[in-house]
């Protein structure tokens, strides 16, 4: 594996989506690259104390590829998920590392339950990755449920904004960092994404907002691009009829083709931020596979 280098694909546009025209480049120059490694990473990250890190949705997708380089990188996870799918497996192999809290993070306790395990399992709390999140509703604004929307918000906005708030105080003591995993929605209109795109827009601005309060906590915001999981099965299978049939076609020619990305591939970079983020990135929107977080990203 080559050392890490600070060359890495040209950031996105401002108006690009989550197909940003650097996947493709990058896809491309990963072809056949092999099983995602974590050697160089553990070299990066065990020369102090293990961290101790809050993964909200970490239990498949992005949320399980970031936990599991956590694990290999040998810090310590609390996984929150509303089902367990493969943790089991985790807790055999990586005994000790491990925290799992089965909970819907709408409900009004769980912020402080993770946040309480955390530090009752490891004595402190490093960081928070807040990958949790649901797409729906798919739908034109002048068929929105307002019911919908409040329901996607208390998932995407306010129990995000739960854990934020729960964990500031203890992130403060150890000039922890908050990592978002935002969307290239937050950036640019699709039709019948109306409440997912203004909810990672929030996001983008709660980030901001979190940099401006806090200064000893690094908050940064990251895109992942499109990235194959249940979220993209999800928009090929409701998407048709509501969204525009350009945007439709062209995210159901990206799975086809074998253009989206894997989850471990931004997985890597959100991983590091959790870990190493530096205080000038906080605040920031930044894709992951942009200039900005080359330094977080493995080259093959």
């Amino acid at each position: 594996m080559k050392s890490l280098t600070s060359q890495a694909p040209q950031v996105p546009k401002a108006n690009d989506d989550d197909g940003n025209n650097n996947s493709n480049n990058y896809h491309r120059q990963n072809k056949h690259r092999g099983a995602h490694t974590a050697a160089s990473y553990i070299r990066l990250n065990t020369m102090s104390e293990p961290k101790v890190i809050i993964v909200t949705g970490g239990s498949k997708g992005i949320g399980l590829a970031v936990v599991q380089d956590l694990l290999k990188a040998k810090h310590n996870v609390v996984l929150v998920a509303r089902m367990p799918f493969g943790v089991s497996e985790l807790v055999k192999d990586y005994p000790g590392q491990i925290k799992f809290l089965s909970a819907d993070m709408t409900v009004p306790d769980t912020a402080h339950r993770a946040v309480e395990l955390a530090l009752l399992s490891y004595s402190k709390l490093d960081g928070v990755v807040v990958n949790h999140g649901v797409l729906a509703p798919i739908t034109r604004l002048a068929e929105a449920s307002i019911e919908d929307w409040k329901n996607h918000y208390d998932v995407n906005v306010f129990s995000a904004l739960s854990i934020i708030k729960e964990a500031i105080p203890h992130l403060r003591a150890t000039k922890g960092k908050i990592i978002f995993v935002s969307s290239g929605a937050a950036i640019k209109a699709y039709a019948a994404w109306g409440a997912y795109g203004s909810s990672k827009a929030a996001f983008n601005s709660i980030c901001r907002h979190v940099a401006m309060e806090e200064p000893d906590i690094t908050a940064v915001a990251v895109s992942p691009g499109r990235v194959d999981t249940d979220m993209q099965k999800e928009l090929r299978e409701k998407g048709q009829g509501v969204m525009s049939d350009n945007d439709y076609a062209g995210f159901v020619s990206a799975f086809e083709e074998g253009q989206l990305n894997k989850p471990e591939w931004p997985a890597q970079v959100i991983a590091k931020l959790s870990l190493d983020a530096k205080s000038d990135l906080s605040g920031k929107y930044v894709a992951w596979n942009g200039p900005e977080v080359a330094e977080y990203r493995e080259q093959q």
